[in-house]
Order: C-alpha cells, then sequence, then structure tokens
C-alpha cells in the first residue's frame, strides 16, 4: 500500500511539475529565493550546456518568445545596451528562448549581440520554471524546428545570484510589457 501511495504522490509532483498553464494569467513561475533548476539548453551553436554550468555566476536571465517577436527584440537591443554596465556590477547576461538554435544564431547576427542566447525549444526549461503556457500558433513549430509542444514562455527576466537563487524577478502576462534597462540598473545597484 505504501509503494502505491508513493506512486500517486511522485507521479503528481512530475505532472505538477512539467504542466503548462492554459494562458499568461495562469502560471507559476519560481520566485525570488528559489533555486533555477539544472536543466539541459542548447547555444547557438546547437551545443547542449546544462544550465548549473551557465548560471554558475551571478546572471541577469531574460527568457523571451522568440526572435520573431517585435517586443523581445527590442528588450533583446536594450540589455545589450547596458550589458556593459551589468559587467561593471558583476553579472553575465543570459537569454533563453524557445527559438532552435539556428534561429539564435540569426537573431545574434541580426541584432549583433554579445551575450550568449540559448535555445529551450522543447519547453522544459520554460516548465521548471513555471512560465509555460499554452500557444497552439503555427509558426512555432518553425522555429523550434517542430519540436515546440505548443507553448510560449511568458517574458521574464531573473537576477541570479552565484548559488543559482532569485534573487530578483519581473514578470507580466501582457507580453508588450517589459522592465527597461534602466529600471534593471535601479534594481541591480540597489542589491
Amino acid at each position: 500500500m505504501k509503494k502505491i501511495i508513493t506512486l500517486i504522490v511522485l507521479s503528481f509532483a512530475i505532472n505538477s511539475f512539467a504542466q503548462i498553464a492554459d494562458a499568461p494569467e495562469n502560471i507559476s513561475p519560481l520566485l525570488i529565493g528559489e533555486k533555477i533548476p539544472n536543466i539541459p539548453l542548447h547555444d547557438s551553436n546547437g551545443k547542449e550546456v546544462t544550465s548549473n554550468k551557465i548560471f554558475n555566476k551571478k546572471t541577469v536571465l531574460v527568457v523571451y518568445r522568440g526572435g520573431w517577436c517585435p517586443y523581445c527584440n527590442s528588450q533583446l537591443a536594450d540589455m545589450q545596451e547596458i550589458e556593459n554596465q551589468l559587467i561593471e556590477l558583476g553579472y553575465q547576461v543570459v537569454a533563453v528562448s524557445p527559438d532552435a538554435p539556428s534561429f539564435l544564431k540569426q537573431t545574434e547576427d541580426k541584432k549583433e549581440l554579445k551575450y550568449q542566447l540559448y535555445s529551450d525549444s522543447e519547453g522544459k526549461f520554460a516548465q521548471a520554471l513555471g512560465i509555460a503556457f499554452k500557444n497552439e500558433k503555427g509558426f512555432l513549430k518553425k522555429y523550434s524546428e517542430d519540436k515546440n509542444p505548443g507553448f510560449l514562455p511568458v517574458p521574464t527576466i531573473y537576477v541570479l545570484n552565484e548559488k543559482q537563487e532569485i534573487e530578483f524577478l519581473y514578470i507580466n502576462p501582457n507580453y508588450s510589457k517589459r522592465l527597461e534597462g534602466n529600471v534593471l540598473l535601479a534594481v541591480l545597484k540597489a542589491l
């Protein structure tokens, strides 16, 4: 009987961890004080890297919808403009999207980004962060190279310490509302 109860509890825990919300307003993001889970991502060359290796120092983590999104492109450019100031404060900038590595490369080249972009085309990272929601747009299959299970992440900025713990986050279900670089700098100076 104990084995059955344990299996039921374990099954429930696994299913809750990997769920995709039905709408952006219904996500359950990781919050301040929680730790970023160790999930494999892919760089723009397709090389797999675990998040523990990526976030091994203070990090500004930008989770965005994809290089096809004009709001995301503005945000990525904004991060590029303040990257040197972020580095002076001791932070690296990392951005993650559901785009496949080949599309990350296009975004890097088009925007002349110096910081690293990573692919979460299967959505495991966004689900683990609790920021994935269902979105059945057909073009997502193209940009994820047919790996996207029909989700988008709610655009989010996490500030992480060296232990991969969340010290600050900005999230808004309205994808057109983004944290401005000057506001982020003020927050980081206050941390």
